[in-house]
């Protein structure tokens, strides 16, 4: 059975501005807008950040592809992020997660690409919290 056709939550490379934005989303989404997902803490990375879910808030950007397009850029996403269902080798997880839009307060459910349980494990312990929530605030 297909995964459902969500939005996604984005909050770094991919955000408008950034270098991923316009090499894997311009042209391919109707709407993109300012959202937060509460309940996870921003972490920076090594040139990308990472979302842990532990108590916290990320700001980034909630994303929707155009329906054409969604299929083929489910499967985009998931190679950029190095995700493949069930793999222990994943950096990252695709979840499905309550993201909400700052214009009005809408709680919208999307997927999130967040570190996997092993690296989250290693941030937590030894990584940099981004306390903003907000990887464009570093830039």
């Amino acid at each position: 059975m297909p995964p459902p056709s969500l939005p996604f939550f984005v909050y770094g490379t991919l955000r408008p501005g950034e270098p991923n934005h316009d090499h894997f989303l311009s042209g391919r989404t109707t709407a993109e807008e300012p959202a937060l997902l509460h309940g996870a803490s921003l972490y920076d990375g090594p040139g990308y950040p990472y979302a842990v879910e532990e108590p916290g808030i990320v700001r980034g950007d909630l994303v929707t592809a155009r329906p054409e397009e969604y299929a083929a850029l489910l499967v985009a996403l998931d190679r950029l992020e190095e995700y493949a269902p069930g793999d222990p080798r994943n950096l990252y997880e695709r979840v499905e997660r309550e993201v909400v839009r700052e214009a009005d307060g809408t709680p919208v459910r999307a997927w999130v690409y967040v570190a996997a349980p092993a690296v989250a494990e290693r941030l937590r312990r030894r990584g940099s919290r981004i306390a903003t929530g907000d990887w464009l605030a570093l830039r």
